[in-house]
């Protein structure tokens, strides 16, 4: 598996385009993102394009992805924290908004 923080439904359809575009590698299939996996976009209303990637990722990761890899459900998670250098007055001025990610990988036993 490989799991973003909170890549949302726009971020993880465009990093999935993005690797398949510029890489050649198709992780559609192995591609999960926390902001999806806490919410449920269909039956919720208001949750925009996903939640606060580090809400999402401590949440998912602690709650749900770190026992499916102790039982043996997963045998490798790339975790990837996703996020964004956000600045009160960037916005404001027009600026970019830069973003950062972590990788950490995984394994069960």
């Amino acid at each position: 598996m490989i799991l973003t923080g909170d890549l949302g439904s726009v971020g993880s359809q465009l990093l999935c385009e993005l690797m398949i575009k510029q890489e050649n590698i198709d992780i559609c299939g192995v591609h999960e993102d926390c902001g999806l996996l806490l919410y449920d976009m269909t039956k919720q209303k208001d949750v925009g394009a996903g939640g606060s990637g580090c809400g999402c990722s401590g949440a998912v990761l602690c709650s749900d992805i770190l026992g499916r890899i102790e039982n043996g459900e997963l045998k490798k998670v790339l975790f990837v924290g996703t996020g964004a250098l956000l600045s009160s007055v960037s916005p404001l001025q027009s600026e970019t908004i830069p973003g950062i990610a972590h990788a950490v990988l995984i394994s069960g036993g």
